[in-house]
């Protein structure tokens, strides 16, 4: 990936602008496997998130993807792929119920994390 990489969008291959369907519910495939299910998704500019139901892979653990994790969606079979393994997505920061995402210093904490894999 390019340093021009932004967490918080959807890359422009991605589309998800007006009138695409919500996330809520669609499954989430690593490069390796399913990491689980899509219980929040944020399309707000600069901050588009996934929250992630790990079910039993981690069991009692949700983790957020910034939006630029995402390599394509498909609809059809409700599925979103991202770009990282299991591994990776499971060494993330872990979520923190106490915000919505928005907190400077916990977003900071998963630009960093997340970008590692990018620039």
């Amino acid at each position: 990936m390019s340093s021009s990489w932004d967490a918080w969008d959807y890359r422009q291959s991605v589309d998800r602008g007006a009138g695409s369907r919500d996330l809520v519910g669609y499954h989430v495939e690593a490069k390796d496997g399913r990491i689980g299910k899509i219980d929040e998704a944020s399309n707000d500019a600069g901050s588009s998130r996934l929250v992630v139901d790990t079910g039993p892979w981690i069991f009692g653990r949700k983790v957020i993807l910034p939006a630029g994790t995402v390599e394509r969606v498909d609809d059809e079979e409700e599925k979103v792929y991202v770009d990282l393994t299991k591994d990776q997505i499971k060494n993330s920061p872990e979520w923190d119920q106490s915000t919505t995402g928005q907190d400077d210093a916990y977003r900071s904490q998963l630009d960093t994390y997340y970008g590692d894999f990018y620039r």
